[in-house]
């Protein structure tokens, strides 16, 4: 089977034997699934992909291997801070001297992966350059530094915000989040004791926002840093709440009051309009009679076309020209 993106076409023309590997945060390449080796992703779906296959799967933050790997492959993000993440992730999971490849598109800032490693510590060569595509290797090692240290918090609407490179918003609130939570109290009413659902819950701020009013909060989102950030800002304002991992609804049960969300159209640096769209078509099974989706959008996206044919109507709450706030109600 032909590799199908350029790090994986880059990695199918080694000479090395993969198949007792660890893949590190892969995209989707059915290359990579018929490879063998394990998986340590943040991704649900990517996790799902694999288990599906019979493969070994980690999607913890800090998991503990469950059989000794040859080495590892970490397919470097586009978050840069993300992947020096992911750098003293594996040195403090894996064994010290594990061999470690890195991988990534030039576009993406792989190339910055030298002063990382060698800020680090870790020596590092080149092994390969093709596809508009790097590959390194290195070691793992002992680090002074902690994958912890990552974490950082931020205040915004009078909550304590848990912040991770590579989550959505990662630092600071960002502005169609605020025009929601400025909408919210009219568009929504008074959330207390209503159960509500926070989908692509990011850092947890709609969560906490909803917790501190009373409401029944559930979160779910696709990214496990996500679900990691979302509980820890509801730890860290005192609030109730649960918060899991899933992709759209997969892994959604019951219905809902409303749900509120400001969901991704990003895949990487690809539009990807498929999460929003089941978001708004697979919303009427998920709410009671009179429930409420709400979400805000930025105003050049297709929404209005799949909130029409899904609910009948809707209403634009708020319009600041760069986000639009839609509310569409089952009836």
């Amino acid at each position: 089977m032909s590799a199908e993106t350029p790090s994986c076409q880059l990695l199918a023309r080694q000479s090395h034997e993969y198949r007792d590997w660890l893949w590190v945060a892969p995209p989707h390449d059915a290359w990579l699934e018929t490879n063998g080796g394990s998986v340590w992703s943040a991704d649900a779906t990517i996790c799902q992909a694999w288990r599906a296959r019979g493969s070994r799967v980690y999607d913890g933050l800090a998991p503990v291997l469950e059989a000794p790997v040859e080495g590892a492959v970490l397919f470097w993000p586009k978050t840069h801070a993300l992947g020096e993440w992911w750098l003293l992730a594996l040195c403090a999971v894996l064994p010290e001297g594990t061999p470690l490849q890195v991988v990534g598109e030039h576009q993406g800032g792989v190339k910055r992966v030298l002063k990382s490693l060698a800020a680090l510590g870790l020596g590092c060569r080149k092994v390969d350059s093709a596809r508009r595509c790097t590959l390194y290797a290195t070691r793992t090692a002992p680090l002074s530094l902690s994958p912890e240290a990552a974490w950082t918090t931020f205040e915004a609407a009078g909550l304590s915000v848990a912040s991770h490179p590579g989550v959505f918003g990662h630092g600071k609130l960002d502005d169609g989040t605020r025009l929601l939570l400025e909408t919210l109290p009219s568009g929504l009413g008074d959330p207390a004791g209503r159960h509500l659902l926070d989908m692509g819950c990011g850092d947890g701020i709609l969560a906490a926002w909803l917790g501190a009013r009373g409401a029944n909060v559930s979160a779910v989102d696709l990214n496990a840093f996500a679900v990691a950030a979302t509980r820890r800002t509801l730890a860290a304002n005192r609030l109730a709440g649960e918060a899991w991992q899933s992709d759209v609804y997969s892994e959604v049960t019951g219905k809902f009051d409303a749900i509120v969300s400001n969901p991704p159209f990003h895949q990487e640096r690809a539009i990807d309009y498929g999460p929003a769209a089941r978001l708004i078509r697979e919303a009427p099974g998920k709410l009671v009679r009179g429930g409420s989706l709400i979400l805000v959008a930025n105003a050049f996206l297709p929404y209005p076309r799949l909130l029409e044919e899904t609910f009948g109507d809707f209403t634009v709450l708020a319009d600041d020209r760069r986000f639009r706030i839609y509310r569409a109600i089952k009836r």
